[in-house]
């Protein structure tokens, strides 16, 4: 069975920059596509990042592309997401996924097949 375990998420001001972490055991996610979603209070889970098993490709949502980034170090089992110039919007928590048989262009939740257990981020001054 495999395990991604999320973490860096924190209270950060506006404008902050933050890096999320996800580290993979228990099997190796090397021919895994992985991605990044969020999900805040009340909301849906929606797409924030993927990025391709072998870490050449990427997909980032619209709403963060100017801000945010994916990438992955399969050597380390670890994925990471650097975002900057944070918004309150982005407030949510953050989850991060691998999908066997999908791509970097999969973002439906339902198409993942490992899920960590979510990090809190929090933007607010």
């Amino acid at each position: 069975q495999g395990q991604l375990v999320e973490s860096g998420g924190r209270l950060v001001q506006p404008g902050d920059s933050l890096r999320l972490s996800c580290t993979a055991s228990g099997r190796a996610f090397t021919t895994y596509a992985m991605a990044w979603f969020r999900q805040a209070p009340g909301r849906e889970r929606e797409f924030v990042a993927a990025i391709s098993w072998s870490a050449v490709s990427t997909n980032i949502a619209d709403f963060v592309k100017d801000r945010f980034t994916i990438s992955r170090d399969n050597d380390k089992n670890t994925m990471w997401l650097q975002m900057n110039n944070l918004k309150p919007e982005d407030t949510a928590t953050y989850y991060c996924a691998a999908t066997k048989s999908g791509t970097h262009w999969t973002t439906r939740p339902s198409s993942y097949d490992y899920w960590g257990q979510g990090t809190q981020v929090t933007v607010s001054s």
